[in-house]
Formats: structure tokens, sequence, C-alpha cells
């Protein structure tokens, strides 16, 4: 029989988590706010178990954390808890008011965030848990980005390194995230070797990496047949040469799991049901798309209007008002990963959606700059998606621009005339 209370308040406990990499403390307060469970428990199989035990007695017992994502917060789940996540900065103002003199301790933390819960609790929004398939669509993206991040991070250290002692090899490719500019390093090594190989060879690795093209062929030749006028000293050649080879093998290696990474993200967002939801947005792509999908979840309630979904990306303004002063400014607070792929969906967007670009000229005419034009864009393009989310109904470009007319949208007379 299902023993948890159904209204707020009709709760007579609340819990405060304040979670660490090798230890957790947990403090539960009643009604009136006196602590009636203190204790910590190691971040082990048997401290888990031993908070189960512990707080067995305390049907639906809600659980405030300052995360909303990790291994804590899915133990906790598991375990049955109603998990409700506390912002960090709103975790610091609800220590502040509890400590004002500036103490901080874990044992501290939690207890405030037990008492912010049973205070404030009413108005909070449990953590819905999506389901596995888009759980693992998150990471899969999170983690292919923080891997992109660390192949930009290889190819700037490896055209520094050439920069020093191989000038020629920046001359003759442009793009270093392709796989045969890293493989002309781990070929050719330094320009004594580019030299010594001969043209023949030279041939032979550009026929074997695909670049036969008329416009830069001959280009390369000429390029190679001049390595050794023009680079390092004989210490530095052999120094930074090593370091180039060592990175285009790093970077080689790194591919092969990017590569992995986007197989496995297409074929799951290709089994999720909003696939062809997301996969019809102007200007996604394979990659955008599923990063949409996976950063909004299946959790229809989480935002119950778009503007909330704005606010969550960062596209709403920050509004001041005090006396006269009246004033917006820059949102910060907000889901950073959101809020950089949906600036780069509106940008692409302009490419293939003729009213995001008149749009965006218009605001750019105002004096706007870039990245405050396109968030304006993005600010009109999550309102869209925010309905078609919450409908399940695919991107229709005429239905939209028939709204537009319906409704007197001024974008419309910015469009030209058809023909």
């Amino acid at each position: 029989m299902d023993t948890s209370p159904k209204t707020w308040s009709e709760r007579s406990a609340f819990a405060g988590f304040d979670w660490a990499s090798d230890h957790h403390d947990v403090v539960v307060v009643d009604a009136q706010g006196t602590v009636v469970e203190d204790f910590r428990i190691d971040n082990t199989a048997t401290g888990w178990q031993q908070l189960r035990e512990r707080l067995s007695r305390y049907a639906g017992l809600p659980v405030a954390v300052e995360t909303c994502s990790g291994a804590a917060v899915e133990r906790l789940v598991e375990a049955g808890f109603a998990v409700y996540p506390v912002n960090p900065l709103a975790a610091k103002r609800y220590r502040e008011r509890k400590a004002p003199t500036g103490t901080k301790t874990d044992r501290v933390d939690a207890w405030r965030l037990a008492e912010a819960l049973r205070t404030d609790g009413h108005a909070w929004r449990a953590l819905h848990p999506d389901d596995p398939l888009t759980v693992e669509l998150r990471l899969l993206c999170r983690d292919e980005i923080s891997l992109i991040a660390q192949r930009t991070a290889l190819i700037n250290e490896l055209r520094a390194a050439l920069r020093e002692y191989y000038p020629v090899a920046l001359q003759a490719f442009e793009d270093w995230t392709m796989r045969s500019s890293w493989a002309f390093v781990e070929r050719f090594p330094t320009p004594a070797a580019l030299i010594q190989a001969g043209r023949r060879r030279w041939e032979k690795f550009l026929h074997l990496q695909k670049l036969y093209r008329p416009e830069t062929y001959a280009q390369r030749l000429s390029l190679f047949a001049t390595a050794d006028q023009f680079c390092g000293s004989p210490a530095v050649v052999q120094a930074k040469s090593l370091l180039a080879t060592g990175l285009a093998i790093q970077l080689r290696v790194l591919q092969d799991q990017l590569d992995r990474y986007r197989a496995r993200i297409e074929e799951l967002f290709a089994r999720h049901p909003d696939h062809d939801l997301f996969g019809s947005l102007p200007g996604t792509g394979p990659k955008l798309a599923p990063r949409l999908l996976a950063e909004l979840g299946d959790d229809r309630a989480r935002f119950d209007s778009a503007e909330g979904l704005q606010c969550c990306v960062g596209t709403a303004p920050v509004s001041y008002q005090s006396g006269k002063v009246r004033k917006a400014r820059f949102r910060g607070g907000c889901n950073k990963l959101l809020r950089q792929t949906v600036h780069l969906w509106a940008g692409l967007s302009l490419q293939v959606c003729p009213w995001a670009q008149a749009y965006y000229e218009k605001k750019r005419a105002e004096g706007k700059s870039y990245a405050s034009a396109l968030r304006c864009l993005a600010q009109r393009r999550l309102k869209i998606l925010w309905k078609m989310w919450q409908t399940r109904t695919r991107y229709d470009a005429e239905l939209h621009q028939r709204n537009q007319v319906r409704h007197g949208s001024w974008v419309i007379a910015l469009l030209p005339a058809p023909s």
C-alpha cells in the first residue's frame, strides 16, 4: 500500500543531501524544522544501503540536492526519493541566510538544503528522470562535444609546433581537422624526410589521401620541393618533430573515437520517438538535432511555457527595475551547452529560412551585434520549438508562414514579394 503523502502540507519530513566524491552528508528535518536525522555515509554500496535503511521510515521523502544530474542523483531516484534539484547560486543564498557569519561545513550545507525544502519546496518541481534512451543520448552528445574540444586543443598545439619547424606543412594543408593533414605529419615528420622521399612518394601520398585536385595538386608539389629552404634549426626540428608526430597519432586515435560516438548518436537519435520532430527543424542537421533533443529531454511538464524554455536556454534577458531605473542584461545562469547549440542552430537556419534571414537583417540594421541578433532570432525559434514539442508535431514552413500572416507579423512585410 502506498503510504506516501499526497500533498505538500501532508509531508512530515524533508531531507537535505550534500554530496561529495567520497562521502555524503544527510540531514532530515520535520515539519517544525527540528533535526530528526543527521548522519554521513561513504560513497560505497554499504553507505548507500545504510542510507536506504535509515530513511526507510519516511515514505515519499523529498530530498533537496545541489545538482540535477550525476551518480548521486541517479541513486537517490532509484531509492525512491523525490529529488528536488537546487541551483548552486540559490543554494549559496540559502546558506548565507542560515549562516550569515560565513560558516560552511558539509553538515550545514545539508541542513540548509533541508530547511530550504521545508519552507519553499512547495513551489519547486521534483526531478522527473528521462527515459534511458534520452539519458544515453544526452551523455553521448555532451561527451562528443568534450572530445571535439580536446581535438581542437590538440590541433592548435600541432599547428604551433609545425609553425616552429615545418611552415611548409601549414601552407600545404589548410584544414587540420582532416585525417590527411595528420597522415602527412606521420608520413613525413620533418622537412628533410619530405625532401628525401621525392616526388614519386609525394604523388602516391596525395593519391592515397584522395587529394588529387587540379586546383591544389601542383601547388602542393611545388611547396614540398621547397620544404628545407625555410625551416627550424636542427635542434628545433629534432625536438618538435617528435611532438608533432605524437600529436598527429593522438588526433588519429581521437578521431576514431569521435566516429564511434557519431555512429552511436545517429543510431539512438533514429530510434527516439521525437526524431521526426527535431529532425524537421530547419538548419539543425545531423549534429544539432540530437543535441537539442537530448538537452530538452522527454518531460513535457518541465517547461510550462515558452518563456521557461527561453530562460533555461539563456536567450531571455534578465530584467532589473528599481524606482525609475529599468534595464535588462544578458542572462548568465542557464544551460550553457543548450545555449551554444541553439546559437549555432539560429545561425545555420539563416541559410535555409527566408523569414529568419529577414528577421536577422532587421535586427542588424537596428544596430545589434551579430551575437545579439542571433539571440533575438533564437528567442523566436524557441517559442516555435516549445509549441512543437508540446504538441509533438513536425515543423511545417508553410503552416508557420500562414500563422505569421494570420497574426499580422511584421516579419512578413520584410520578405521579398513572390515573382
